[in-house]
């Protein structure tokens, strides 16, 4: 009896590792997270109008290496004309790696 409790105590300890890891050790940032830290960067140079985020990470890159990065978006109106910004951030350090200004149409 007591070697049954044993192997149900592992068995139990070993399902709820895997459980806990998966949603502990995420490998990407979310992309709320991407989102406030663009947001956050673009709030230091003046008022934004509109934000966007594609959620899921996409590979992008960047001075010839490639990472997953979430794509967004940022639009501001500067001097009474419209700016838009498309930033990359990478989705595992939440850092900007690319800012590309579009033209609004």
């Amino acid at each position: 009896m007591k070697l049954r409790h044993l192997l149900l105590g592992a068995g139990l300890g070993i399902c709820t590792a895997v459980v806990v890891r998966q949603y502990v050790m995420k490998p990407y940032i979310s992309s709320e997270k991407a989102l406030r830290i663009v947001k956050s960067a673009f709030k230091q140079r003046g008022p934004i109008d509109g934000s966007w985020i594609y959620t899921q990470p996409e590979p992008y890159n960047i001075n010839g290496e490639t990472v997953q990065v979430y794509k967004t978006g940022i639009t501001r109106s500067a001097f009474g004309e419209l700016e838009q910004y498309e930033v990359m951030v990478d989705a595992k350090t939440g850092e900007i790696v690319d800012v590309i200004d579009t033209i609004a149409s």
